[in-house]
């Protein structure tokens, strides 16, 4: 690292002399398509059990290009260092100083050589057939992550803020955590244009009927903090990343909607096709934090409906380019408001607040409801810009048809 990213480094330590903590501040689709053959649960369960199937084979095919660490892990730590026997002892049951067999697979973190594009990196762990991703990767500034299923996961409803102006969320299944943009988090020159880099962790798939694990979710928050600590640390940064969990707020509980306040937004009316149901239970973000996600029938990590609003500008700008070129169908607001566009699966506004870009997104999981999509964007976009003090924001849609 050279000496102007540590001054950057050192800066983004704060001014309070601690420098133990960092405040952080298609139309058309295939056959296999998830939307299509979502259609048809046993024919999804089958084809999932057939891609673990063979995602399992070709893991183990490609074992000989992984490091020399795969197996047992080698000299105790695994994840590029980052955890001890104990940490990963920790992740798989519950307790340290378990005698879980775990096994750990690892591709470096590396950058490009001109370091334009980030660091990437994967950790695979697996214990008695359970199994545990970490990532080290630049989000994809073309679509909410990497082409929106980053998005799907990572900003689910079920995963609460870490707090303390950490860009950062975790649950019980999924927890990630940005990397401070000094030490060094936006690897080039443009900085803001650029997704920030992130270190995540899953554990599977998710079973949204279920209420949030909160010590499960802690664990997880722990073990993505120890991540990011440990890649600060091999970048020269002298700071560290506090626990969050004393911090968190409860986990999200599935919300009982009125009919005039859909997701919990005053004024935002619940469309008659999308009543509570069994399969239909809402999920709405607790916490003051990046991002504010409703969920409605998630189905294999992807919502029937969500709505979002995406308060910080490091992650508002994954949605940028979207909202400039989504459809032709433009939405009006004031000159100096923002953009976007309305369609029949999705409207997105990126509307310019006195805190910089925030994205309001409604998506559904096809075009089969069009009149929903366009009665409920103006009204989300006005009642969010309120509360989250960017309003008054009004849009205009384009003429039906």
């Amino acid at each position: 690292m050279n000496d102007s990213e540590n001054n950057e480094s050192n800066e983004n330590n704060g001014d309070n002399g601690d420098s133990t903590s960092v405040p952080l501040h298609e139309r058309r689709r295939p056959w296999w398509h998830w939307q299509r053959v979502a259609r048809s649960r046993p024919r999804l369960a089958v084809i999932m059990a057939v891609a673990g199937a063979v995602v399992g084979a070709l893991l183990g095919g490609a074992g000989v290009a992984w490091r020399a660490e795969a197996g047992p892990f080698a000299d105790d730590r695994a994840c590029w260092g980052a955890f001890s026997r104990d940490d990963v002892a920790t992740l798989f049951d519950g307790k340290s100083g378990g005698e879980e067999d775990v096994k750990s697979s690892e591709l470096p973190i590396t950058s490009d050589r001109i370091g334009a594009k980030g660091s990437s990196g994967q950790c695979l762990l697996t214990s008695d057939g359970s199994r545990i991703t970490v990532q080290a990767h630049q989000l994809d500034t073309r679509f909410g992550g990497a082409g929106d299923q980053w998005a799907d996961e990572f900003l689910s409803a079920r995963l609460t803020p870490l707090g303390d102006g950490l860009l950062g969320m975790a649950s019980d299944t999924r927890a990630w955590l940005a990397v401070p943009d000094g030490c060094i988090g936006r690897p080039s020159r443009l900085g803001a244009a650029d997704g920030p880099t992130v270190i995540d962790l899953a554990t599977g798939w998710t079973i949204y009927d279920d209420e949030v694990n909160a010590e499960a979710r802690d664990r997880l928050a722990r073990a993505v903090v120890t991540l990011v600590n440990h890649y600060m640390a091999d970048k020269g940064c002298t700071g560290t990343i506090a626990d969050p969990t004393r911090r968190m707020p409860e986990p999200p509980r599935f919300l009982d909607e009125k009919k005039d306040a859909m997701c919990g937004v005053k004024g935002l009316p619940l469309p008659r096709d999308y009543a509570h149901g069994t399969l239909g239970r809402t999920l709405v973000t607790r916490g003051a934090g990046p991002v504010r996600t409703c969920d409605r029938r998630v189905l294999f990590d992807h919502p029937e409906l969500r709505l979002m609003t995406v308060e910080d500008p490091r992650l508002a700008v994954l949605y940028e380019q979207l909202s400039g070129d989504g459809a032709k169908e433009r939405v009006k607001a004031g000159e100096q408001d923002g953009h976007g566009f309305v369609r029949d699966d999705m409207g997105l506004f990126q509307a310019e607040c006195q805190t910089g870009p925030v994205t309001f997104l409604i998506r559904a999981d096809s075009g089969r409801r069009p009149a929903d999509i366009r009665k409920l964007l103006p009204r989300y976009v006005a009642a969010e810009a309120d509360r989250i003090g960017c309003g008054p924001l009004h849009i205009t849609l384009p003429a039906d048809g």
